[in-house]
């Protein structure tokens, strides 16, 4: 019974020893195993981002507009670059009419006040500027009166303002049409991946990524258009309304300068 005892015991013993070493040698394995796919993972991570870094710039902008279908990636770009042409037009445009209003009004007026009339109106006449042209304008007429004079400033404030104003309506137009074609293509994207559901008749990622990609990428560039173009055109009327705020001062200076010269 005691021999039984013992064989029975050192087969336990034996078995479990078995067990544990082949616990251990599995326990190993998988060890080796997440270490090859953590290093493969992490090559993978190294190589995709070493080849980012060496990559230019334009190249990763170009390859992206290719890959979001360039039929439908043009048209937000075609937006983006009409709209900042005539942005950058009219930004050049207000900063080469703007002069210093305070040594402008004061120097019309010693010349007024020494030369007369007609050399004021030179001066005016070769000086940049609306404020320059509504004082050109209002000196014309002061043979005809002050209230003519009010008149002729009002009237030709209004066109220095419009001539301001010029091309904003075509920003506002490239603002609201390149997020709507930016949407369309989105459209178009999510068409294409539906399309492509029903030619291979199943749902995976590899299967729907291109019309999903084509759908994000044109949606992507309609809103940067927008984004970029709206920020341009509330700058420009902020100077808009500057100079505006600047022509209106100015007439009423005129006129009084005007109603000071009569009584001389």
């Amino acid at each position: 019974m005691k021999k039984l005892f013992l064989v029975l015991a050192a087969a336990t013993l034996s078995f479990g020893a078995a067990f544990a070493q082949e616990a251990n040698e599995e326990a190993a394995q998988q060890a080796n195993v997440e270490q090859v796919v953590d290093a493969e993972v992490d090559e993978a991570a190294d190589a995709e981002e070493a080849e980012l870094q060496g990559e230019p710039m334009h190249f990763s902008l170009l390859k992206k507009f290719l890959e979001g279908g360039w039929g439908w990636m043009l048209l937000p770009l075609i937006c983006l670059i009409l709209g900042m042409a005539i942005a950058v037009e009219r930004i050049l445009y207000l900063a080469l009419s703007k002069v210093n209003t305070k040594k402008f009004i004061a120097r019309v007026e010693e010349i007024l006040n020494t030369e007369g009339v007609e050399a004021a109106k030179t001066y005016c006449r070769n000086t940049r500027g609306p404020v320059a042209s509504i004082f050109y304008q209002g000196l014309m007429r002061y043979d005809q009166g002050l209230e003519s004079v009010e008149k002729a400033v009002v009237s030709y404030g209004s066109v220095q303002q419009g001539n301001m104003e010029s091309g904003l309506s075509w920003i506002s137009l490239c603002i609201a049409l390149a997020p709507s074609l930016g949407f369309m293509g989105t459209v178009v994207g999510m068409i294409q991946a539906f399309d492509d559901i029903q030619a291979q008749a199943t749902i995976s990622p590899a299967v729907v990524a291109g019309g999903i990609k084509v759908a994000l990428l044109t949606t992507m560039l309609g809103l940067i258009a927008a984004v970029v173009l709206q920020v341009f055109f509330n700058y420009i009327l902020a100077q808009i309304e500057a100079q505006v705020v600047k022509m209106e001062d100015s007439s009423i200076q005129l006129i009084d300068m005007l109603q000071a010269y009569n009584k001389r």
